[in-house]
């Protein structure tokens, strides 16, 4: 989630719509300044007994971010704590319960986001080393209970802590529980974004099969693939899901305004500390009707903010966010940008991705997204067959658009070297979690500890 900061005096009051308009518009860039975003989280576990540490305690979250100084990172503070820590390579970090983060650098090609993520890894698992502490590429805890997990002191998680149990039953697991791989990704003008919005949310439950990696829930098999995923369906259905109207003849940046205000709000930031307006409507805000703030109108950092608490499978601000794959480990990071900069960033690639799912009505879209956290590539798509058939299509897909966008490292090697580990898993037709659940009823006996055998 994101690390706010104070703003700076230069915050202008909004005034008008087109303020509201302005950040996805502001977003507009020319193909060749487009760049890749890649975040990814890991849970953190001590190795002596496997408990995921504190903030405070010794060798625990606050030390493991501080290290980070000796590679270049900078500390960012908010109430006297460290939560997060700037760098050449972008922001780690801290998720609610101590889920480690990178939010990577706007990268040029793969084989920079690659190197990036090589970098990221090696520093904290040094750091890791020192501090006794492991890592997992999971899409969520396998065995711990909410009560057993940490919280952070980050002002937006209290909120929201306090917020979740009001509006859905899992919200409380998708803060706690829960791991991700994230893509952000560009576009040149309102019709391209409306096309890679489409065709992402289209798209949105392969990356969650190809990806599914959370099938264990407390120590025991859930019935699921892609819990995780499954947490989304019951967390708040405001600001989470499909998002119909992305589909609509006139959808485009004043209809995505639109959703947004009536997304409820979470919160206000003001001298440094969360004011909690969990509930209110940003459109009273703008009248100056906040009654947490009397009289007040928002900033644009006030807008922002409120962009950042929506969650649906994908996400507007000034650039679009696929958020549909699960954590995972360092083979499989790279290959969701892989499959997205494929699929969208080439506009041969683009043209053949939307015509795979173009004529699938909102009813077939929904209905794979809700069968895809238990069937995964198994899932039915519409006109017959299953997601794994899709997923074969759309990588030869991803592979044209990465041939044609012709990135090479200094071996000469192109970026579709990177969707290599999607090939098996389609051509297996298992994704993680079937490998995962088959050593847990084999070689691990049932005994979910053995999974920590298997961290980055």
């Amino acid at each position: 989630m994101s690390t706010r900061e104070a703003g700076g005096s230069e915050d202008p009051i909004i005034e008008s719509r087109d303020q509201l308009v302005a950040p996805m518009q502001n977003g507009e860039k020319p193909k060749d300044a487009w760049r890749i975003g890649t975040e990814h989280e890991k849970l953190v576990y001590k190795r002596d007994d496997f408990h995921a540490p504190s903030y405070d305690e010794k060798g625990g979250i606050r030390d493991m971010l501080l290290a980070l100084r000796e590679f270049g990172w900078e500390p960012v503070e908010e109430g006297g704590k460290v939560i997060a820590m700037r760098g050449d390579d972008g922001t780690v970090s801290l998720e609610p319960a101590g889920q480690l983060e990178l939010s990577g650098a706007p990268l040029e090609n793969l084989h920079q986001t690659c190197a990036e993520t090589g970098r990221h890894l090696d520093q904290v698992k040094a750091i890791g080393d020192r501090c006794g502490v492991g890592f997992l590429g999971l899409g969520m805890w396998p065995d711990k209970t909410r009560e057993e997990l940490p919280i952070m002191p980050k002002g937006r998680y209290e909120i929201m802590l306090r917020h979740m149990p009001r509006v859905g039953n899992l919200g409380l697991d998708m803060m706690l529980r829960t791991c991700t791989i994230q893509v952000n990704l560009d576009y040149s003008s309102e019709a391209d974004m409306v096309k890679k919005f489409r065709t992402g949310l289209a798209l949105q439950p392969l990356a969650t099969a190809l990806f599914a990696n959370s099938p264990f829930t407390e120590g025991k098999p859930n019935g699921f693939l892609s819990y995780r995923s499954h947490i989304w369906s019951d967390t708040d259905p405001h600001r989470t899901g499909m998002l119909p109207f992305v589909f609509d003849e006139d959808f485009g940046y004043e209809r995505y305004v639109d959703y947004m205000l009536d997304v409820p709000m979470y919160f206000v930031f003001r001298d440094g500390k969360y004011i909690d307006a969990s509930g209110h409507s940003f459109k009273d805000f703008l009248k100056g009707e906040l009654s947490v703030l009397p009289g007040e109108k928002p900033t644009q950092s006030d807008w922002w903010d409120h962009l950042s608490t929506a969650f649906p499978e994908v996400r507007l601000k000034s650039f679009l966010e696929m958020r549909g794959a699960d954590g995972g480990p360092w083979s499989r990071i790279c290959a969701l940008p892989a499959l997205w900069v494929g699929l969208l960033y080439d506009q041969g690639a683009l043209d053949a991705a939307w015509d795979l799912v173009k004529d699938w009505t909102m009813e077939e879209r929904e209905n794979l997204r809700n069968a895809v956290p238990k069937l995964a590539l198994d899932a039915p798509v519409p006109g017959g067959g299953t997601l794994r058939d899709i997923g074969r299509e759309a990588l030869k897909i991803a592979r044209s658009g990465l041939t044609a966008r012709a990135r090479m490292n200094t071996s000469g090697d192109n970026e579709t070297g990177f969707l290599e580990t999607l090939d098996e898993i389609i051509a297996s037709g298992k994704v993680p979690a079937q490998r995962l659940l088959d050593q847990f009823h084999t070689e691990w006996n049932g005994d979910i500890k053995q999974v920590y055998k298997h961290h980055f």
